[in-house]
C-alpha cells in the first residue's frame, strides 16, 4: 500500500491568506502589514521548497514535482478580485515576487541547478538585462540564480541591498523567500 499523497498547498490555504489581507487595514509602511504580506509570500515559497525537497528525496517523480509546482503557481498567480485597488496592488507585488520562485523550482526539477555562475553573478546579469529593457533575459538569469539557491547557494545580501526598485528587485525578493524556505521549510501559521 502506498503512502497517502501529501498536499503541499491548496486553493483554500491561499484564499485564507487573501481573506486576511482583505479584512485587515493594510499600510505597507506598517510592520504588521508588511509581515502579513511577507508571510503570505513565504508560505507559498515554503510549499515550493517542500516539493523540491520531496523531489530530491525521490518521494516525487520529476513529473509529479512539476505538476505540484504548476498547481501552486495556478492558484497563487490567479487574478485577485479585491474591492480595494491598493490591496490588489499589494497582492500583485507578492505574486510578481513569486513568479521567479515557481520558474526556478520548475527549472531545477527539469534540469537541476545551473552549473555556471554564482547567484550574485546571475543577479548582476539580471540587473543589466533589466537596464537594457530585456525583461525576459532578466527573469531567465534570476531563474538560474534560483536553481543555485535551491541547490544550497546563498543570495549575496550586498548585491540585494543595492537593487533599485523594479521587476528584478521584486523577483529577488521572491528568491529571498525561497532561500529562507529552503533553509527552514516550516509552515507559516495563519493567525486567526
Amino acid at each position: 500500500m502506498s503512502e497517502p499523497e501529501e498536499t503541499f498547498y491548496t486553493e483554500e490555504r491561499w484564499q485564507n491568506w487573501l481573506d486576511r489581507v482583505e479584512e485587515e487595514s493594510l499600510d505597507p509602511e506598517d510592520e504588521d502589514s508588511a509581515r502579513l504580506l511577507l508571510n503570505l509570500q513565504d508560505d507559498a515559497a515554503i510549499a515550493v521548497a517542500k516539493i523540491v525537497a520531496a523531489y530530491d528525496d525521490d518521494d516525487l517523480t520529476r513529473e509529479e514535482a512539476g505538476e505540484e509546482i504548476a498547481g501552486i503557481r495556478e492558484v497563487v498567480l490567479a487574478e485577485v478580485d479585491f474591492e480595494s485597488e491598493e490591496k490588489a496592488m499589494l497582492i500583485d507585488g507578492v505574486q510578481t515576487s513569486l513568479v521567479c520562485v515557481f520558474y526556478a523550482a520548475e527549472e531545477y526539477v527539469v534540469g537541476g541547478a545551473a552549473e555556471e555562475g554564482s547567484v550574485g553573478e546571475y543577479v548582476e546579469a539580471a540587473v543589466d538585462a533589466e537596464a537594457n529593457d530585456d525583461v525576459d533575459a532578466a527573469l531567465g538569469y534570476l531563474v538560474q540564480a534560483g536553481t543555485r539557491i535551491i541547490d544550497g547557494d546563498e543570495l549575496p545580501m550586498d548585491v540585494v541591498e543595492d537593487l533599485e526598485y523594479g521587476l528584478v528587485s521584486e523577483w529577488v525578493n521572491g528568491l529571498d523567500s525561497l532561500q529562507s524556505a529552503m533553509s527552514d521549510p516550516e509552515v507559516v501559521e495563519e493567525e486567526d
